[in-house]
C-alpha cells in the first residue's frame, strides 16, 4: 500500500472516528435520556446513521481530495485524450473560451454541426481546439462534453439528444 493510499485511509478513519464523537454529544444533548438506559435498535441507529452521515460529511470537506490547491480527482470518462488534428464535430452551439471553465471569456460560438479540430492539449474535461468562425480561425477552450468524432454518426432526426 503507497503511503498516499494509506494516508487517505487515515484520514477516512480520523473522519469517521470524529463522527461518531459528534454524533455521540449531539445524541446525549438532543435526545430524551430515557433511550440510552439499555441498548436497543433506536440507539443503534442513531449511532450508525449519525456516524456515516456526520463521518462522511466532515470527511468531503476535510478529507485529502480536499485540500486546497490540489486538483479534485477526474471523472471516470472514457480515457480518450484528444488527438492533436483529429477533427471532432460540434454537437451543439459550442462555446469557444480563452480559458478553462464556464466563466472564461468567450471568444466565439461555434455553430452546430461544425467542425473544430483538437489541438492535444487537454484540462480534464476541457479540450484546446481550433476552429474557422466567421472566415477566422480561433484557438480556445471547450468543453468535450458538446464535442463528437467526426466518423461519429449523426443522431437520427426527430431523436432526443441529451
Amino acid at each position: 500500500m503507497s503511503s498516499a493510499t494509506t494516508f487517505a485511509a487515515l484520514a477516512a478513519l480520523a473522519a469517521y472516528c470524529a463522527g461518531l464523537l459528534l454524533t455521540l454529544c449531539l445524541a446525549a444533548r438532543l435526545t430524551p435520556r430515557t433511550w440510552w438506559r439499555q441498548a436497543n435498535a433506536r440507539a443503534l441507529a442513531v449511532l450508525v446513521c449519525g456516524t456515516a452521515l456526520l463521518g462522511g460529511l466532515l470527511h468531503a470537506v476535510f478529507g485529502p481530495d480536499a485540500a486546497p490547491g490540489t486538483a479534485m480527482p477526474a471523472m471516470t470518462l472514457p480515457e480518450e485524450a484528444p488527438v492533436a488534428g483529429a477533427q471532432y464535430r460540434v454537437r451543439e452551439h459550442l462555446n469557444l473560451r480563452a480559458h478553462t471553465g464556464i466563466n472564461a471569456r468567450r471568444l466565439a460560438v461555434v455553430p452546430a454541426g461544425a467542425q473544430v479540430t483538437a489541438t492535444g492539449r487537454r484540462r480534464g474535461d476541457w479540450w484546446q481546439v481550433s476552429a474557422v468562425v466567421d472566415d477566422r480561425r480561433i484557438d480556445g477552450w471547450a468543453s468535450s462534453l458538446w464535442l463528437r468524432r467526426a466518423d461519429e454518426g449523426a443522431p437520427p432526426p426527430g431523436s432526443a439528444v441529451l
